[in-house]
């Protein structure tokens, strides 16, 4: 699933059975309340997130992440969440207070965002590249410490991966 815009996301489906591939756009209102749904009834949801505001962990419209409900919530996870303003957003949990929650993207140089523990629509437990390959779930402590000096990292990883591409 790859978020379009602020309102809607695209879905990639396929079905083993028939080997039909396709993409699906949905707006966000109709499809989160539905996958909240399956997370509260135990199940998992993969999606395939866009934008490059969890740059370097998670690459947007590359990597899928697999959702699951989350009950217990630590710093350094990776939440979904509906703010205030009623867009969704996929950052990590950088530090709370009671109900109240701080979230900031890994690939954000400035700006945060809040919300209550209601807000959670579920928690990253599973990251995938585009190649199928299982990344390291990170709580990412290093780079949260790394924080003054992110500007200048991810210009370098940036051109890095404009590099590698090209190659």
């Amino acid at each position: 699933m790859a978020k379009q815009g602020l309102d809607t996301w695209v879905v990639r489906c396929s079905c083993a059975a028939i080997q039909i591939k396709f993409i699906l756009c949905i707006d966000n209102d109709i499809l989160f309340p539905e996958v909240a749904s399956l997370l509260s009834a135990g199940q998992k949801v993969t999606l395939t997130p866009t934008g490059n505001s969890m740059e370097p962990f998670i690459h947007g419209g590359a990597d899928s992440v697999t959702l699951a409900a989350a009950d217990k919530l630590q710093v350094g996870d990776i939440l979904l969440v509906r703010l205030q303003s009623g867009q969704y957003v996929l950052h990590r949990l950088i530090r709370f207070s009671g109900d109240q929650l701080t979230l900031r993207g890994d690939g954000n140089i400035v700006g945060e965002e809040y919300c209550r523990t209601a807000d959670v629509i579920g928690r990253v437990v599973e990251i995938r590249s585009a190649k199928g390959r299982r990344k390291p779930l990170t709580r990412a402590r290093l780079w949260q410490w790394l924080y003054p000096m992110r500007r200048w990292l991810l210009k370098a990883n940036r051109k890095i991966r404009r590099i590698l591409n090209k190659q």
